[in-house]
Parts: structure tokens; sequence; C-alpha cells
């Protein structure tokens, strides 16, 4: 049975590809190639993929990235299709699911959400509540530099606290939408969103997530 990982990558590169190399994205200052190469670099070079995280790694991996958005925008494409390479941790079912499944959600919505003729991508109700899971243990981490109190709400009214504070401002919206709002694509997520009206600027105007 395909993974929500296996079928997000899928849709992923098949973006990649319908728009070509050098499509805008919502990663500041990438194209469609640093993106792919981006996605590459993190699965099969994981000496440079710490630069993700680790200040002091930031350079190789930059310099390890441009090396791969050099190479042929279908090549790049084919690497995502086909998965991590042979006895790369990612190869096992279950780190794959935890890892990849919303990087590759936000990462296509980034290519798709770009585009000036795009339009919301249906969820089912399966992966919304994947998506759901993972915002639910993810949210303090996620929320952690938001100005204000910060709760995400789904529209059945499950909710889940992403910073603790007052003001609160409360989002609703669907998983998926939630998802891009937490992981800093706030101006993109369709959204409710209440609260004090600056202090909702402030919110949309934050730094929410982790380096992707």
């Amino acid at each position: 049975m395909s993974t929500h990982a296996k079928r997000e990558r899928l849709i992923l590169a098949d973006l990649l590809e319908g728009v070509g190399p050098d499509a805008p994205t919502l990663c500041d200052g990438w194209r469609t190639r640093d993106l792919a190469a981006h996605v590459v670099v993190r699965e099969r070079r994981p000496d440079a993929a710490g630069g993700i995280l680790i200040g002091a790694l930031k350079g190789r991996l930059e310099r390890v990235q441009e090396e791969f958005a050099a190479k042929p925008y279908e090549e790049l494409i084919q690497l995502i299709r086909t998965g991590p390479p042979r006895m790369s941790p990612y190869g096992i079912k279950q780190l794959d699911e935890a890892a990849n499944t919303v990087e590759f959600y936000v990462h296509a919505e980034d290519v798709r959400r770009a585009q000036p003729d795009w339009t919301p991508r249906p969820l089912d109700r399966v992966f919304e509540d994947a998506l759901w899971a993972r915002l639910e243990k993810a949210a303090r981490l996620l929320g952690r530099k938001s100005p204000a109190g910060l709760v995400l709400r789904r529209p059945d009214g499950q909710t889940v606290v992403a910073h603790r504070g007052a003001p609160v401002v409360t989002v609703t919206g669907a998983p998926g939408e939630l998802t891009m709002f937490a992981f800093g694509r706030q101006g993109v997520a369709q959204v409710d969103v209440e609260g004090e009206q600056d202090v909702v600027d402030k919110v949309r105007g934050s730094h929410l997530g982790l380096p992707m």
C-alpha cells in the first residue's frame, strides 16, 4: 500500500516537472530548480543536509545544493521520483512517513501556490487526519516564535495550542491549510484568523515553522 509520503513525493515531482525549472516557489529566493535540488540533497547528501538545521554547516549545504542545482533538471526530478538511495534511513517506511509526509506536502504547495492560476487541492479525510496528527505533535515547536498566544483549530472544533500567551489568536481551517500556516506560509493559507487586528497582523508576519 502506498504511504502518504510516497504519494506526496510523486505529486511534488509531477508539479516540479509540470512548471519547469525556472518557475517561482514560495521559498524565498528559490526557483523550482533550487527547490528540487534542496529535496535531493536533503535525501541523498546527509553530510551536507545537516546545514538545514545547523548553522555551522550552512555554507557546505549551500555549496552542495548549488552543485545539484546545476545538474539537468530532468535528472533532479527523476531522483526525487525514485526516492532515497539504497541503505538510506529514509528507505525505512516508518521513517519516510514520519519525516517526509509534511515535507513533501508543504513543498508541493510551495510550487502550486506560487503559480498565478493555482487552485486549492482537495484532501481526503484520511490524509487530513494524518496532517492533523503531526500538527498536534509539533505545534509547540512550530509556534514557538509566535508573538502572541496561538491556537490552531479544525472546523470540527478540535484544537491544539501552538503557543501559550495572551492575547490569543485563533486560526481555524482544514488541516492542510493549518499546516501551511504553521510552517510559515501564513500569506497563502486559506484560514480564518480571529483576534485583535494588530496582534493578528503580528502573527501573520511572524516567523513560524521550522527550516525544511
